[in-house]
């Protein structure tokens, strides 16, 4: 059985929604699709997004309105649910939520963007060092509960040279510190994790996932690739095909960022 799982940001769903998120989660062959930076309550989104035909769906929207978000699609419904990792400070920041699917936990994380020498970065920083032991402690539990583990999302991190078009340029840029991806390969690491999309195409640059609006980034394909599916190496040894799902032109896009599909052979 294929079984498969998107993860996009869609750089707020109301407006997506009105460029062709719609049709393109009607168009998917994904069982689970992870959404950040939504940007939006229930209230403020129509039914059609909020309950399309055939799914179910998760939102867990931050306190702060018009900030960050995240959402959970599924073909089936959970079993479970849960909203942030038990940090005061992102329980309710619409930063991360996790589901269980027969044999599968999916998380979608939002992982905070920084500026550098801001409150942004701090911000940056306080979330990851809070989020890998909770990562740690969560895949030693599914382990022992004989369960598989993928952390979908916009980790607002670039891992490696191979990851970003400019590199150089952006080598004291927030999103591609030395500091932030050496705690990329520690959350790796320490939390037994792979890079599905990496593993299946170890030796390219990219794919990105991520283009500015800016200039000709997309046009130029000057991407970053920030959207990752970090699966336990169960799951990860399971995946067939990875792919991003690029717009076939700049004025098709629906989102700064293209969906990150990856197939997984159950």
């Amino acid at each position: 059985m294929i079984w498969t799982v998107s993860t996009v940001n869609v750089n707020g769903l109301r407006a997506a929604a009105k460029k062709g998120f719609g049709p393109w989660l009607a168009a998917t062959g994904a069982d689970v699709v992870c959404l950040q930076e939504t940007r939006a309550e229930r209230a403020q989104l129509p039914d059609a997004v909020i309950e399309p035909p055939g799914w179910h769906t998760v939102l867990a929207p931050a306190a702060a309105k018009g900030r960050a978000g995240v959402a959970l699609y599924s073909r089936r419904r959970p079993e479970a649910v849960r909203i942030g990792f038990g940090e005061a400070e992102f329980d309710d920041a619409g930063r991360y939520v996790e589901a269980d699917f027969d044999r599968v936990t999916v998380g979608s994380l939002y992982l905070p963007s920084g500026e550098v020498g801001t409150e942004r970065q701090a911000e940056k920083e306080r979330f990851m060092a809070a989020f890998l032991p909770y990562l740690v402690r969560r895949r030693s539990e599914t382990s022992a509960q004989g369960r598989e583990l993928v952390v979908c999302g916009d980790y607002n991190i670039a891992h490696s040279e191979a990851d970003l078009k400019n590199w150089r340029a952006n080598a004291r840029s927030s999103g591609f510190l030395p500091e932030e991806r050496a705690w990329l390969s520690r959350l790796l690491e320490q939390a037994d994790l792979v890079d599905a999309v990496r593993r299946l195409h170890p030796y390219q640059d990219g794919p990105y996932s991520w283009w500015s609006y800016r200039g000709r980034a997309f046009d130029n394909d000057a991407g970053w690739r920030i959207d990752y599916q970090m699966a336990s190496p169960g799951l990860a040894e399971r995946a067939k095909e990875a792919l991003v799902e690029r717009a076939a032109s700049y004025d098709r896009r629906w989102s700064d960022h293209a969906p990150v599909t990856v197939s997984y052979d159950m």
